[in-house]
């Protein structure tokens, strides 16, 4: 049953990512308990808009829970109070009359804040290019069940594919560390014949440019896994750490050497 609620909220403002950035306060008022949390923000942007004032910037696209464009961090938790929701999937029916409503940018040095509640996640992209790419003929569309492969496998394989790369796990982990997204998108091609060729050399490179983008370590808080809107499971950690190990011993980088000119 529809609801009309009033909220304060607390947002935080900054005009680019050289302005140090402040909380303001805004009042939403008859905000229906059936709208989106981003609908809610919609309608406050609107007010603001009437009022010649600037509108608050904020990260959305599908608005169905699959992109992964809309982190905001509601209360301290990324993605709200509800798990295993997005912020576009957060219906104001999870909040009370007179609530106060913190809402915040992902916070990591890795995810630098562009504007307002927009942070720059290209770092994810860069991670996901050094993967670089799978030996799969190219071709018609092969039968179903030309290779097989293990329900098990293929169960887990589509747990780390759910993956959408909207960094919830860097934000709730005390270390700002990328080991959740980066092991769920080297697992989903590792579970599988087709990731086999490059397995140990993508997971190689996918963890230095982790590194070199200035992610966190894992000290298995387990933060990661309760934040993630996709259930994604710590289990792929544990899976890209055995293969990171292999590929350290077994499978190095061929070393360059220089001669004479």
């Amino acid at each position: 049953m529809e609801k009309l609620i009033n909220l304060t909220l607390q947002v935080w403002r900054q005009k680019n990512a050289q302005d140090e950035g402040r909380f303001v306060t805004y009042e939403a008022k008859g905000i229906s308990t059936e709208m989106s949390f981003l609908e809610m923000l919609d309608v406050v942007n609107e007010g603001l808009i009437r009022k010649g004032e600037e509108p608050i910037a904020m990260d959305h696209d599908c608005r169905e829970g699959i992109c992964g464009q809309c982190g905001l961090v509601i209360n301290g938790r990324p993605h709200g109070p509800r798990d295993r929701t997005t912020t576009c999937q957060l219906h104001m029916r999870s909040f009370s009359d007179g609530d106060t409503l913190t809402i915040e940018p992902f916070r990591a040095a890795a995810f630098p804040i562009l504007k307002d509640l927009v942070v720059n996640r290209s770092a994810f992209d860069r991670i996901i290019a050094a993967g670089g790419f799978v030996s799969v003929p190219t071709g018609c569309v092969p039968d179903a069940n030309s290779i097989p492969v293990p329900k098990e496998n293929a169960d887990q394989a589509f747990d780390a594919a759910a993956c959408i790369g909207c960094g919830a796990c860097v934000a709730a982990c005390p270390n700002a560390s990328a080991m959740l997204f980066v092991s769920a998108k080297i697992s989903q091609l590792a579970l599988l014949p087709q990731g086999q060729p490059e397995r140990y050399r993508r997971v190689r490179d996918m963890v230095a440019q982790m590194d070199a983008e200035e992610f966190g370590t894992c000290t298995n808080h387990g933060e990661c896994e309760a934040a993630c809107p996709k259930g994604v499971s710590l289990e792929h950690i544990a899976r890209m750490n055995r293969d990171f190990i292999k590929a350290s011993l077994t499978h190095r980088p061929p070393t360059q050497t220089g001669g004479a000119g």
